[in-house]
């Protein structure tokens, strides 16, 4: 005999129950009157043997276990139903060979598990409904609780959830819940949830005017038509299950920024328009942009503390095969500490002792870029990866690098890892037929003179000599809502510009501490373990300007000429004086940039319902607001250093100490050779450019290896993006 049978069939005599002689009365047959007939006699002796199986508190605790975590073997069983000695293993054999006597508890013996039947599961409803009646017919209150039981109400506990969780003095907490209670009583409700009664003392608290302790009582969730609604729509989950759940806790974290972290006005000012703030789910968590030198942390090796447990600890690397593998690790961790972007600089330094293996180390390159592009997402795009190199150092590294670069491009259909190339020292004609095929084929290229991130924010950091500085970058300012409201007032529109900016400001101050704080508690461990950022003083606050152009020609109404421009001039001027007397009173590092942010289309939504049809949005050539300076490649023969558009732009990016996107739109139709040829003209204009061209991609294979429009010329899907 097995354990379970020798349980079953032993001795029960001397472990007499509590329900005992209850179910032994039970089992008398009061059935003895002659007029009865057998069915009815019959079905009124199983009612009643029923009744008496739930007259233990015991059985029905083996009911409710197998009704929510069942099937169950006959160990797990016990031990959940609190029969964990062996002297109480009679008396638990007992009462589940009671249930399964009464056809309520099943055995399947194939699998050696218990299960509850459909008739236990109607007697475990019909217990319910009698203990919620006979709660009510007492005349008392009680609240279910998440986990299936039912708890006499007190409002003793109330009192002792507002002085623990909102911090009310004791005096005041009492005032709440006797209010809370009295409305309880009113609505005689069969029973409440944990969950109704925190609506209500918040409802109270608001009532009463107290909404910063309410905000520190809010429970923090999604309605159920969201959360559907997210499982239903999918197409814009493209990282499986952990998409899913992380797009849900991005919203919670959202929620909790806006009502307990960030100051009201603050808050105010982004849900109304006049402020963005990017990525609000992770702000208070990781920074938005990281330059880092990724030779120095392979070279010293990545200590990663308690974290990561299932990552493989990486110590210095020396063969290529370990530094190939190491920085693809690196790649994938670091993309979990940024929100925007990650600049890698060192890679050419990195190899310069393997330049006798060229086919080797591209090879190797390659994989590990590929094997490091499956990291989370924290927006809808994935945390870009930038590998900055500067020309004029190892022309050999540098061309093996662009060649692994463009392998992995390739077979990748979107890649999320970019190339910032630096031709402050060397010339871009030596890369730009590269760089030209590799934009044709999706690539992303950056072309910057000093260190600047893909979406053109400068590394703002004071010491020149940190391998790491961090930029906050996710705060931008609505230019034309300030304007519309300045009534064509420049002096006055400047004015507000200040005010807004301050409290911006003192929240990314806020900002930074909290990062921090994470940081240092092993939130972000390759920041903690292996940079101390913080104690680098490396951190740059970046306020963005957006509309500027709109705000000063189209509102304001000045002309876009010499006297209109002096206006914009005097805009950003006084943006990075404010900034620099903010910083100075922090004891921050503040730059003002002019970069693109999905911000953009929201303030022109916003403003739109605002101020209806208004000429000034009307002249409008798009649905969002300008973000940089867009120049076209079809125009790039005609231009010169003296031509507006440019000498405009080359003032403005002086004028911004945090950064001008500068972006050079390829037309889809140009050949490698046109490419090239607009590369090399604007890199003798502009400092810094990014190159823009729409790739025709095949969501369904990934083809991108030829123009096409309607459907992918492989495997015939009409899904283009």
């Amino acid at each position: 005999m097995n354990e379970e049978e020798l349980e079953m069939n032993m001795d029960l005599d001397s472990d007499v129950d509590d329900d005992l002689d209850a179910d032994l009365d039970s089992d008398v047959d009061d059935d003895s009157d002659p007029k009865r007939g057998g069915i009815l006699q019959s079905t009124s002796k199983r009612v009643r043997m029923i009744f008496s199986v739930m007259a233990s508190p015991n059985r029905i605790d083996i009911l409710r276990i197998l009704n929510s975590k069942g099937p169950l073997t006959y160990s797990e069983l016990k031990s959940l139903a609190g029969f964990k000695s062996k002297k109480e293993s009679g008396k638990f054999a007992y009462h589940l060979r009671k249930l399964l006597r009464q056809s309520l508890v099943a055995l399947n013996k194939s699998e050696r598990r218990y299960t509850i039947t459909n008739l236990g599961k109607l007697v475990l409803s019909l217990a319910r409904q009698i203990e919620e009646r006979s709660i009510i017919e007492s005349g008392k209150m009680y609240v279910r609780t998440s986990g299936e039981s039912i708890e006499e109400f007190n409002s003793h506990k109330i009192i002792q959830s507002l002085v623990r969780e909102g911090s009310l003095p004791l005096e005041l907490a009492q005032k709440i819940t006797e209010e809370v209670e009295n409305r309880i009583y009113k609505y005689q409700t069969t029973y409440l949830t944990g969950a109704v009664i925190r609506d209500m003392v918040n409802s109270v608290l608001l009532e009463h005017g107290h909404e910063e302790y309410r905000n520190k009582l809010a429970r923090l969730g999604m309605p159920v038509y969201d959360v559907q609604d997210m499982v239903s729509n999918l197409d814009d989950v493209d990282n499986g299950a952990e998409g899913l759940l992380f797009n849900a806790g991005q919203k919670i974290f959202a929620e909790h920024l806006l009502t307990n972290v960030l100051p009201k006005d603050v808050a105010d000012n982004h849900l109304s328009g006049d402020l963005h703030i990017s990525n609000p789910g992770v702000w208070s968590m990781i920074p938005d942009t990281i330059f880092v030198n990724v030779k120095e942390l392979l070279d010293d090796g990545i200590d990663l503390g308690g974290k990561y447990l299932d990552v493989s600890r990486i110590n210095s690397s020396k063969q290529l095969n370990e530094i190939t593998s190491s920085l693809s690790v690196i790649i994938s961790l670091l993309s979990k500490e940024a929100s925007q972007e990650i600049v890698l600089d060192g890679l050419t330094t990195l190899f310069t002792k393997h330049s006798k293996s060229l086919p080797e180390l591209e090879e190797k390159l390659t994989a590990a870029f590929a094997t490091s592009s499956t990291t989370s997402k924290y927006n809808k795009t994935s945390t870009n990866i930038s590998i900055r190199l500067q020309l004029g150092t190892d022309t050999k590294i540098i061309n093996s690098i662009i060649n692994a670069y463009k392998n992995y491009v390739t077979i990748t259909p979107i890649p999320k890892i970019g190339l910032i190339i630096d031709n402050e020292k060397g010339k871009i004609t030596d890369v730009s037929q590269s760089l030209s095929e590799i934009l044709l084929l999706g690539g992303k290229v950056m072309i910057a003179k000093g260190q600047t991130a893909s979406n053109g924010v400068t590394n703002g950091s004071t010491k020149s000599t940190n391998s790491l500085a961090i930029n906050l970058q996710s705060v931008s300012i609505n230019l034309p809502r300030l304007a519309f409201e300045s009534n064509k007032d420049e002096t006055y529109f400047r004015a507000r510009l200040a005010l807004l900016m301050k409290p911006a400001l003192a929240s990314m101050a806020l900002r930074k501490k909290e990062i921090s704080d994470l940081t240092r508690r092993g939130l972000n461990p390759i920041l903690a373990k292996n940079t101390q950022y913080m104690q680098k003083s490396s951190v740059s606050l970046v306020i963005n300007l957006v509309g500027l152009r709109e705000s000063v020609f189209n509102i304001l109404g000045f002309k876009d000429n010499k006297d209109g421009r002096a206006i914009l001039h005097k805009v950003i001027e006084t943006a990075v004086d404010v900034g620099a007397k903010k910083g100075k009173e922090l004891g921050d590092n503040v730059t003002i940039c002019m970069t693109e942010t999905e911000g953009s289309s929201r303030f022109a939504t916003l403003d739109g319902e605002k101020y209806g049809k208004n000429s000034s949005l009307n002249s409008m050539e798009s649905d969002f607001y300008s973000q940089g300076t867009i120049i076209n490649s079809s125009e790039i023969d005609d231009l010169t250093p003296k031509t507006e558009i440019i000498s405009e732009s080359n003032k403005i990016s002086k004028l911004l100490n945090g950064g001008l996107l500068v972006t050079l739109d390829i037309d889809n139709n140009l050949k490698v050779d046109q490419v090239k040829k607009s590369i090399e003209k604007t890199s003798e204009l502009i400092p810094s450019f990014k190159l823009v061209r729409k790739t025709p991609i095949c969501s369904e294979c990934g083809f991108k290896d030829e123009p096409f429009e309607d459907k992918c010329p492989k495997c015939k899907s009409p899904y283009v993006v």
